[in-house]
């Protein structure tokens, strides 16, 4: 199964997504072909009874074969009875209304809504017409943040994983240890939440699978002392590339966020250019909190770039525009499952398409 056929079957499992919103929205407005009036009857009148007439039958006309549709019908697949809808300020309210639901967020739903009228607004327009103009949209704002993460000369590289509760660090972390191993890259993992003896076994049983050797420090120990070490480590190994986990943190907590600093600044003195990415993962299913989380974590760990999981539950997938319109920041990767390759590239053009509901 290709990613982008998993995307699309697992990115919208709830009852409102976007693909069949539009249908809908076009098909409230559509107008309907009106029904030719039949003319009543005249009241039925006595009359002698007339002598019986003979008559030979007539074979019935001969179908007319449908219009075949024009240049421009056959291209791109539109049909007669298709229903299509006038672009006013109606509809355009409601669908700012949809996109805002599927947590796009007020401004870039409002952008979006008017990039879509401009060339088009009084003119009627079908189903695929609107989703193939939302894909271009939505492509349009996410190419530029659809860059993988840079690999560095420098050895080792260290790239620590920031997040909240729940949102998926652990297991991106193994994904993207496995994954840079099958690429020929050396890696080390450093097991930097502490204190959670879980999440350290979760992580043991990545680097099993991919052949990394994971770090790990007694529970409740200072991960900040753990991040140092594996530094030291993972530069007398020679490895390319150093992941460190993190603790989850909650962005209202200001202790735990004050401990991250400190493992940056550990960091920093043993290499005064570490980290060299900071990645912050966030699960697709918090919606508009993930901008909450996005606005203080750069402020603590000076995020570089944003890896999106759980976009096979119940997310509406939305966030990611509003995150990309609002902030600018790298998406490296976005994962829709449990398994290795359930963890991909970005592809802006991909997720255009599978957000509106559209084919391969």
């Amino acid at each position: 199964m290709s990613f982008f056929t998993k995307l699309k079957d697992r990115l919208f499992r709830s009852s409102d997504k976007i693909g069949d919103g539009l249908e809908a929205l076009v098909a409230e407005g559509a107008d309907e072909a009106a029904l030719p009036e039949v003319p009543e009857l005249p009241a039925a009148v006595t009359a002698p009874e007339a002598p019986a007439v003979v008559v030979q039958p007539i074979a019935p006309p001969e179908p007319e074969a449908a219009p075949k549709p024009g240049i421009l019908g056959r291209m791109f697949g539109r049909t007669v009875d298709e229903p299509r809808r006038v672009l006013d300020d109606a509809m355009l309210e409601s669908l700012e209304e949809m996109l805002i639901q599927a947590d796009m967020g007020v401004d870039t739903a409002v952008r979006v809504t008017a990039n879509i009228a401009e060339g088009r607004f009084g003119r009627k327009i079908s189903t695929p017409e609107l989703r193939a103009a939302l894909a271009t949209e939505v492509a349009r704002i996410m190419a530029p943040v659809a860059r993988p993460m840079p690999i560095y000369p420098k050895k080792p590289q260290v790239v620590l994983v920031v997040g909240v509760n729940g949102s998926g660090k652990t297991t991106t972390i193994g994904k993207l240890a496995s994954q840079f191993k099958a690429a020929g890259k050396t890696v080390v993992i450093a097991a930097g939440d502490t204190f959670r003896a879980a999440a350290v076994e979760q992580l043991q049983i990545w680097g099993q699978r991919a052949g990394v050797p994971v770090m790990t420090a007694p529970e409740g120990s200072d991960p900040a002392s753990l991040a140092f070490d594996a530094m030291t480590r993972a530069e007398a190994e020679g490895a390319d590339l150093l992941l460190i986990d993190t603790a989850g943190r909650l962005q209202n907590r200001q202790d735990l966020m004050e401990e991250l600093a400190k493992i940056v600044r550990v960091i920093r003195k043993k290499d005064p250019t570490a980290p060299h990415n900071t990645l912050l993962v966030l699960d697709a299913t918090t919606g508009q909190n993930a901008l909450l989380q996005v606005e203080i974590f750069r402020k603590i760990a000076d995020v570089s770039g944003l890896v999106m999981t759980k976009l096979d539950g119940t997310a509406k997938g939305g966030v990611l525009v509003a995150l990309a319109d609002r902030f600018g920041l790298p998406i490296h990767a976005i994962g829709v499952g449990e398994q290795i390759d359930d963890l991909s590239p970005f592809d802006p053009d991909e997720f255009a398409r599978a957000l509106v509901g559209m084919d391969a």
